[in-house]
């Protein structure tokens, strides 16, 4: 059973800061791209910074220069360093991971639970 659980989500000022991790569990054969989506309530789930397993990066505009997504292929976690944060920028966080299960033939994508991420002064 693979799993992605997500922590480090909260809530900060104006021009914060905050560092999201994802860890991926269970019986894996490979893990590709990996990626954070954000979620405004009443909104669309949006893709925020994808990470490719050879750590080529994108990122949506609205985040350019102030996040930045890394990857540790050994301890199978990725983060999302959010630096500058905004009041626009408050969403509940999703981790999500294209993966090949132990001994499956496809990848499939899979999702952690979401963490709550809240800027306000």
């Amino acid at each position: 059973q693979v799993q992605l659980v997500e922590s480090g989500g909260g809530s900060v000022e104006p021009g914060g800061s905050l560092r999201l991790s994802c860890s991926v569990s269970g019986r894996i054969d490979s893990i590709g791209d990996m990626a954070w989506y954000f979620q405004a309530p009443g909104k669309e789930r949006e893709l925020v910074a994808r990470i490719t397993a050879g750590g080529s990066t994108y990122y949506t505009d609205s985040v350019k220069g102030r996040f930045t997504i890394s990857r540790d292929n050994a301890k199978m976690t990725i983060a999302l360093q959010m630096d500058y944060l905004k009041p626009e920028d408050t969403a509940v966080y999703y981790c999500n991971g294209n993966i090949r299960g132990w001994r499956m033939s496809m990848t499939q994508y899979y999702w952690g639970q979401g963490t709550q991420v809240t800027v306000s002064s």
